[in-house]
């Protein structure tokens, strides 16, 4: 049987082990917590579960920081007991989700590389406590992480107090995959020295300091498994549509079938559309993202990808159980780093990558709407989206053209919110195709994306719409009264379809 105290090596900080419940009594109203996790990967679980349930019967609130969306439902608890003033900078869960947009506590959508710069530059309330899952602490005092980075390394080190869980359910192979670097203050650093996704410039641990540390608290629970679905007959066209425009720009010599290094957002359409690329010619491939969903290893076990870099690995119930009994496969092929450096935009841009992400909607001039539902309901989240728009290769979205049985399109006139401008948006993709808008004026642009990417029940609808505005002028043309009408009426009516489209 395992020596638990074989996870803290340091002997000094054994008599540091104590409960969660004991931990989390340390938490007093009003005080900022950072919690590791990213996309339900590497989260401080026993602790916040803790401090859950005791907000059931003493009223407190506590500001949130996190890497990302929380696994283990911590998210959920916490909106269910009132316990948030403010949650930053991501999130995935319902409860939680229908709580922002009731208003019941502040929510800040975030870029995921810019929490670590507001930490450090002191611009957000200080953190009182960094609580870090581990599978240990070496004898030199650094914290070895677990599935995630996210931003544990930033929160550790300017935290007043550090709580670390120890999860013995974590593998301890885990041991070895992170390279921990984190930048100087802005104006005072040097370039970060990573050209290609396998490079390595940091530690292997996070470097803390020991006085820091209040307490050890040891957990034995998997990460939750991830939400996503598998292919469908939608996502699968799409990803056939997704590896034409790719195979042009091979033959237009802009590529090789090495392509670029790949970044794929969070998500099952995402996964979906990398997993296409398991039956494509295009082989010896380099991933430099923010997180490793299932298609990621299916491409390793096809070898189809030789190496993987990202913040976190967040995968299905049955591929977690598949990698991590045979992590010693993958040992070689992946890296996991702080967000900010997987996502940073220096970074990005240097490697030239091609960046994959999905749209909730986006407009007839390629404006993409990621996070709130009919313009003011928030969904998730902006997440990496926009670190990789701006700074990659090529930026690609993509979404099925139609959603609720083809009550909403998601092309619409104009979008409701705006994440992701014209301008960072190279091509778009539907299960109708794909358009590529680089080099093309906004005229150039509707036109291409009514034709190849509207679905066929909305197109007429799109076109009468972009004639009325053509007679308006502009050098992006609307018909401003009109704009929004699509939405209004499937808030009216149920459908965004106008009643003569309907009826014919």
């Amino acid at each position: 049987m395992e020596n638990i105290f074989d996870r803290i090596r340091n002997y000094h900080l054994h008599e540091k082990v104590v409960s969660a419940q004991e931990a989390a009594s340390w938490i007093k109203n009003g005080m900022t917590l950072g919690l590791s996790g990213f996309t339900r990967a590497g989260d401080a679980k026993a602790v916040p579960m803790a401090l859950a349930e005791r907000a059931k019967t003493e009223k407190m609130k506590v500001n949130v920081y996190t890497g990302a969306s929380l696994g283990s439902d911590i998210d959920r608890l916490f909106a269910e007991v009132g316990l948030l003033h403010k949650r930053l900078p991501f999130q995935a869960d319902p409860t939680m989700r229908k709580k922002i947009n009731q208003g019941e506590f502040y929510f800040i959508d975030q870029h995921l590389s810019k929490t670590s710069e507001l930490v450090r530059a002191q611009v957000l309330e200080p953190i009182d406590f960094a609580i870090v899952e581990a599978i240990a602490i070496t004898e030199d005092n650094m914290i070895i992480p677990s599935t995630s980075v996210g931003n544990s390394m930033v929160f550790a080190k300017h935290a007043k107090s550090i709580i670390v869980e120890i999860n013995l359910a974590q593998p301890q192979l885990l041991e070895g995959l992170h390279d921990l670097y984190e930048p100087s203050k802005q104006g005072e650093r040097s370039p970060i020295q990573i050209t290609k996704p396998n490079d390595r410039i940091g530690t292997l641990g996070i470097p803390v300091d020991i006085g820091k540390v209040r307490g050890i608290v040891f957990t034995n629970q998997a990460d939750s498994p991830s939400t996503i679905t598998a292919p469908d007959k939608e996502t699968e066209t799409i990803a056939q549509h997704l590896i034409a425009f790719l195979r042009r720009e091979v033959q237009k010599g802009r590529l090789t079938n090495r392509l670029a290094p790949l970044q794929s957002g969070i998500g099952s359409v995402s996964n979906a559309v990398f997993h296409g690329l398991l039956n494509s010619e295009f082989t010896d491939l380099e991933v430099y993202s923010e997180v490793l969903q299932d298609a990621v290893f299916d491409l390793m076990d096809a070898g189809k990808v030789c190496y993987a870099s990202s913040s976190s690995i967040t995968l299905s119930g049955s591929k977690m159980k598949q990698v991590f009994q045979n992590l010693e496969k993958y040992r070689d092929k992946l890296i996991l780093r702080p967000q900010e450096i997987s996502n940073h935009p220096e970074v990005i841009r240097r490697m030239g990558l091609i960046a994959i992400n999905t749209a909730l909607e986006f407009d007839i001039y390629g404006n993409v709407n990621s996070t709130h539902v009919l313009g003011t309901q928030m969904m998730n989240g902006i997440g990496g989206s926009g670190d990789f728009a701006r700074n990659s290769r090529i930026s690609i979205f993509v979404t099925k053209s139609i959603a609720k049985d083809g009550k909403i399109s998601s092309i619409v006139p104009f979008v409701s919110h705006v994440d992701h401008t014209e301008h960072d948006v190279d091509v778009v993709v539907t299960e109708q195709g794909y358009a590529d808008l680089r080099g093309l004026a906004p005229r150039e642009r509707a036109d291409l994306i009514i034709e190849r990417c509207a679905h066929p029940m909305y197109r007429m609808q799109l076109m009468d719409y972009y004639k009325e505005a053509l007679t308006r002028g502009g050098q992006t043309p609307h018909v401003l009264e009109k704009a929004l009408t699509w939405h209004t009426n499937y808030v009216q009516s149920g459908t965004m379809l106008q009643k003569v489209m309907q009826r014919g």
